[in-house]
């Protein structure tokens, strides 16, 4: 049932009379009576029937008009709901990356719960590939992902990103190791013959070694993958190679981050989001959010 007929039956039901409804709605009496007509044949019955020189509404006619107030009043409500300007509601689904989730989705989470109570979050851990594909397949509204200057991910039309943050990172590196800052080629160079750690779940900062490694004249021996950061910095801390790490953050006693330079490797975090759900409230509403405190 197409609403513009609902509504026509309505003011019928109200004015009883084609003209009158043909006034209101600005149009001929002629499109009043043949939309009502289709509409009588979507339903499979009479909505109305003559009264001397007007029509009145047959009891269907006149059951379907109650129906139709109902209807219109639910379709007013989620175009209000739903609308650019409407108070967020809902439940979003965020996958992203566990860096993200910790440090700056879930203070935001924690005061949504104060300033906008009816928003709920569902939380899913995902590295960028994967947040992407759930992404896809409408099983997430809004992925945190991210990349590396010297590994740039690749740009998909369907998909709108928003840029959150950057984040210098170094070579982790055993505590007494003799390395310090300096160009990244001539730091990797001094670990050409190390055992090397990337990560288990995306490629982005193996593609970033691999570079490196090249303008420092080697291959670098990558013989273990670990997910978590604080399992990177166990292996280094056991002896078991070196590995990217994020400048800033805290680090285990028995490991040290040396910074890079020339080319710098920059992390750099995103909001994804399809473009048909952009002006959604909730997750307009998040996507500020981290965008204001990106640092």
């Amino acid at each position: 049932m197409e609403t513009r007929r609902l509504h026509l039956l309505v003011e019928l039901s109200r004015l009883g009379s084609m003209r009158a409804v043909a006034d209101v709605v600005g149009a001929t009496t002629s499109t009043v009576s043949q939309q009502i007509a289709a509409l009588a044949r979507e339903m499979g019955t009479a909505l109305i029937e003559p009264d001397g020189r007007r029509v009145r509404l047959t009891p269907a006619g006149r059951r379907l008009a109650e129906h139709a107030v109902t209807i219109l009043a639910e379709v007013e409500a989620a175009h209000l709901d739903l609308g650019p300007g409407a108070e967020p509601n809902g439940t979003l689904r965020i996958a992203g990356f566990a860096t993200a989730i910790r440090a700056h989705l879930l203070p935001i989470v924690a005061g949504l719960a104060v300033s906008h109570p009816r928003v709920s979050v569902l939380i899913r851990e995902h590295e960028p590939a994967e947040a992407l594909a759930l992404l896809a397949t409408d099983e997430a509204d809004l992925a945190l992902t991210y990349d590396y200057t010297l590994a740039p991910a690749a740009t998909d039309p369907t998909v709108h990103t928003t840029p959150l943050w950057t984040a210098r990172w170094g070579l982790g590196i055993p505590a007494q190791a003799d390395a310090g800052p300096g160009p990244a080629s001539e730091v990797f160079a001094r670990f050409a013959g190390q055992d090397w750690i990337v990560n288990s779940r995306n490629t982005a900062d193996e593609t970033v070694v691999r570079a490196l490694g090249s303008m420092a004249g080697f291959t670098p021996r990558v013989t273990h993958r670990a997910d978590s950061l604080d399992l990177v910095q166990d292996m280094i801390t056991a002896g078991l190679g070196v590995g990217l790490l994020p400048l800033g953050s805290a680090t285990h006693p028995g490991v040290r981050t040396v910074p890079l330079t020339a080319p710098d490797v920059v992390l750099r975090a995103y909001a994804a989001a399809r473009h048909g759900r952009l002006n959604w409230p909730p997750l307009t509403l998040v996507t500020t959010l981290l965008t204001r405190q990106a640092p």
